[in-house]
């Protein structure tokens, strides 16, 4: 069958099949995926992946974030483009050396990007998917990072508590039951844990605020991505775990950051 393809995939055919499959940016994929194939026929089974549905960042085996090639292995969370404002608003506030822990890190993206933008930060990362953790080794590792394995806080080391200056956690957020309405490239795709946030969708922010203050250094900072709907909670769970929040947000990416600080004099909540 790929071999009967590939004589027909020229760069036109391509873009052809793709739009067909309902690929809005087509001629930029067909490019795309043109550069990332290996011979004729290794294009026609990656244009048959994605007219099929894959993430075209599954079929590449990588996506673009904050200026970075960041490897996504299949079934990983793909970094969203509007993610890139939660790494802006944290890079500006992580001075030279910063501690920086990246928390639901799925490919790692977003600690690795901060690492590449504040001189000499010290990059730790979890997840509890092991598929995530093995594709965020490669893309943390190359920035100098360590990735750990497990649920939220439980894998780091001991000896990081009370000296996070940044803490990313791009938790899930999707209601359960909202999950049914995301595109199919996520929700049959994408590994469940990194989409589905519970009732309202904030059960892992929960978590993560929860602990924060035993994590931060006095005045770091956590952020968290969510919507313009669930930032009125996101705000009140802050507060009442100690943190001093604020909501920054961004319309040409149509995203949504929670920023919470530990106060500067505050002293560690105990477990």
């Amino acid at each position: 069958m790929c071999s009967s393809l590939s004589s027909a995939l020229s760069p036109s055919a391509v873009v052809t099949r793709l739009r067909a499959a309902g690929c809005v940016f087509a001629e930029d994929e067909a490019d795309l995926l043109i550069s990332a194939a290996q011979s004729p026929d290794a294009l026609a089974s990656m244009v048959e992946r994605r007219v099929v549905g894959l993430p075209l960042e599954h079929v590449i085996g990588w996506a673009e974030f904050y200026g970075l090639r960041i490897a996504v292995d299949a079934g990983v969370f793909v970094p969203r483009r509007r993610t890139e404002f939660l790494v802006a608003e944290a890079a500006a506030l992580a001075r030279p050396g910063a501690v920086v822990v990246d928390l639901c890190c799925g490919s790692g993206a977003l600690g690795a990007a901060l690492a590449t933008a504040v001189e000499g930060a010290e990059l730790h990362a979890a997840d509890i998917d092991p598929a995530a953790v093995r594709c965020a080794r490669r893309n943390v590792g190359a920035v100098g990072g360590q990735v750990y394995e497990g649920d939220l806080y439980e894998p780091l080391p001991t000896a990081l508590r009370g000296r996070v200056d940044v803490l990313l956690a791009n938790t899930p957020y999707v209601p359960t039951e909202e999950i049914g309405l995301l595109p199919a490239e996520a929700r049959i795709h994408e590994a469940r844990v990194a989409l589905d946030g519970g009732t309202d969708g904030l059960d892992v922010q929960r978590r993560v605020a929860a602990a924060a203050s035993q994590w931060l250094a006095p005045g770091g900072h956590l952020l968290v991505e969510t919507s313009e709907r669930q930032a009125p909670v996101t705000v009140e769970t802050f507060a009442g775990n100690g943190l001093i929040p604020r909501v920054v947000a961004s319309d040409e990416l149509y995203a949504t950051v929670v920023v919470g600080t530990r106060p500067a004099g505050s002293p560690h909540t105990p477990e």
